[in-house]
């Protein structure tokens, strides 16, 4: 079975397609711009998947391109029309960072996320991302709520028909940091513990004596679409600003650095073994 994939990666499945199309009528992105009288903007921002394409769009790319198979060109447009559909974070956008990491893990199939600091995302209680989001925020109740509620609502990808598959690597500081109090901690280490009770969700903790690494810089995620491996991405958080790497070359460094991360991190049992020893003191 395959995930719902949702608008995000349709609209990304259209962008690579369109692309691919392009380049194999030998075209440019600026020869086809002209032929339009387009903005290349225009072009870019289609085949990268940062705007929806319209069906008449769709059907003139194609006719340029040579693509003049009718069950080709109505799957593509039907693609199209799909792409446009309504999620359901977008009633969340005024408090979404920029980019659409949201749409991406909801269209995704696995998700490796690397965390240096706090417990990932999909794994907070409600406790506990309150208290990360009053340190040093002096932002409206209102608008607090509204992102607690926006991740809460995100962590519903680890259950359903076809759940996410979350490998969450974390630095062992995680687990021993004390956020929120002592109360609020201990219900966060036994909320891990039984979440890695899925058979979709795995915990691997990384040793501080592990030394350094690719990722000390922040958080990381990669995530991955089973049948569409080609559009495999990974994102990089930060305070300066968030970063998405799509090149197959640079997904590829990320990758093999999540996978010598993963061999120098404890394995599933001894990482909760781990937090059920702090669980005891």
């Amino acid at each position: 079975m395959t995930v719902d994939e949702g608008p995000t990666l349709r609209r990304r499945r259209l962008g690579a397609e369109l692309k691919r199309c392009r380049e194999a009528a030998g075209l440019t992105q600026e020869a086809v711009s002209r032929h339009f009288e387009w903005n290349t903007a225009k072009l870019t921002r289609i085949e990268t998947a940062r705007v929806a394409v319209t069906a008449r769009d769709v059907r003139d790319l194609l006719t340029l391109y040579g693509r003049h198979d009718e069950s080709y060109r109505d799957a593509m447009v039907e693609l199209a029309r799909l792409s446009k559909e309504r999620s359901w974070w977008t009633d969340y956008k005024d408090v979404l960072r920029p980019g659409n990491f949201v749409g991406l893990e909801a269209g995704a199939a696995t998700m490796r996320v690397f965390e240096p600091v706090v417990v990932p995302g999909l794994l907070q209680t409600e406790a506990y991302i309150r208290a990360l989001m009053r340190s040093g925020s002096d932002v409206p109740r209102e608008v607090m709520d509204r992102r607690v509620k926006l991740r809460l609502h995100r962590q519903v990808r680890l259950s359903g028909p076809n759940p996410l598959e979350l490998v969450a690597l974390v630095d062992e500081s995680v687990v021993r940091r004390n956020i929120g109090g002592k109360d609020v901690m201990r219900k966060q280490l036994q909320h891990i513990v039984d979440m890695a009770q899925s058979p979709n969700v795995t915990i691997r903790i990384l040793p501080l004596d592990f030394g350094e690494h690719l990722f000390l810089g922040g958080p990381a995620a990669l995530l991955e679409f089973r049948e569409t491996t080609h559009l495999d991405v990974v994102y990089l958080e930060g305070l300066a600003g968030d970063l998405y790497e799509e090149q197959p070359s640079e997904v590829a460094r990320y990758r093999k650095e999540f996978d010598r991360l993963t061999v120098g991190a404890l394995d599933h049992r001894a990482s909760l073994k781990m937090i059920e020893g702090l669980l005891q003191e």
